[in-house]
């Protein structure tokens, strides 16, 4: 819409099971390429498809630190305040009722395309946040731009912690300090 003049704000949710470098550049690629002017980054509260992660605080901590670097980035506890099960739709609906305001869009990969349709009111959440997608190497598709993301995923980097394998080239030295000092993913991929 010509003069529109709210806020554009991409919502890019996830686990964040830890956040790594391709979490990070996600959200500068989006800030620099114009299309928003700000990014809030949503940490899921409790997965929907009850998928066992790091206590919630230790999450936010860490993409907080990943994330500092970075202007114009909010990280936000919405789907603490909201409780239960982590949704998109219900996050997206609450975030346009709280702040009118905000033009918003879904910040996902293009790892996600194939799995987005199955979400709970898909086309809603659509409706309210237009997909703002970023090509995710290994995951080329023809509804997707070419790859710009690298290939690095929380579960390797969750394999490779008990492993004792360098993450430092693929998350960041903030995030792999909250991870020694807290002890996570010691046990687990």
């Amino acid at each position: 819409m010509h003069g529109d003049t709210r806020r554009r704000t991409a919502v890019y949710g996830g686990s964040f099971d830890p956040p790594h470098v391709g979490h990070v550049l996600a959200v500068a690629y989006a800030l620099s390429t114009g299309e928003v002017d700000e990014v809030l980054v949503v940490p899921c509260f409790h997965h929907p498809f009850a998928k066992s992660l790091a206590p919630f605080d230790a999450r936010v901590e860490m993409v907080e630190a990943a994330m500092a670097p970075l202007r114009r980035v909010e990280v936000s506890r919405v789907e603490e305040v909201l409780g239960g099960e982590s949704r998109t739709l219900r996050t997206v609906q609450h975030l346009r009722a709280e702040d009118p305001s905000r033009s918003l869009r879904l910040l996902i990969g293009s790892d996600i395309l194939a799995d987005a349709p199955k979400w709970h009111g898909f086309a809603d959440v659509v409706a309210l946040a237009p997909l703002l997608v970023l090509g995710r190497v290994g995951f080329v598709r023809d509804d997707a731009p070419p790859p710009v993301l690298p290939d690095v995923s929380s579960t390797r980097v969750r394999a490779a912690v008990p492993a004792g394998r360098d993450m430092s080239a693929l998350v960041p030295a903030r995030v792999l300090e909250i991870i020694r000092r807290e002890g996570l993913y010691k046990g687990a991929p």
